[in-house]
């Protein structure tokens, strides 16, 4: 399962890494990957003109795109846009932090999964 990692450099810029969770087994119900334990769950919906400018995740956290797209740019001016679907970990508590925009005016609604 892939997964869009956003973490702090040493030279405290953010990046992106892209990930793998490995998912396994041949139970009843699907594949599993191994339990990540969590802190909290919180849903958020952003409004469709959301720009917010250079800031830090304020924790450790996944945010699972349930619907919309956000473009996240970081220090390097890479930018990439997460759509419904997609999984983002976000790591970058340190250093400038990266910017997030709505994505053609749309409004956008996403599950925060709080890590330890």
């Amino acid at each position: 399962m892939h997964v869009t990692r956003l973490y702090s450099g040493e030279d405290g810029e953010s990046h992106f890494e892209d990930l793998q969770i490995e998912v396994g087994g041949d139970a009843e119900i699907g594949k599993l990957s191994v339990r990540i334990p969590t802190t909290g769950l919180v849903f958020r919906e952003t409004a469709a003109d959301y720009n917010y400018g250079w800031h830090n995740a304020p924790q450790r956290q996944y945010i699972l795109m349930l619907d919309g797209s956000v473009d996240i740019t970081v220090g390097s001016g890479e930018t990439r846009r997460l759509n419904t679907g997609d999984i983002l970990l976000c790591e970058d508590t340190t250093g400038r932090g990266h910017v997030s925009r709505a994505v053609e005016g749309k409004p956008r609604r996403s599950v925060f999964v709080t890590l330890e």
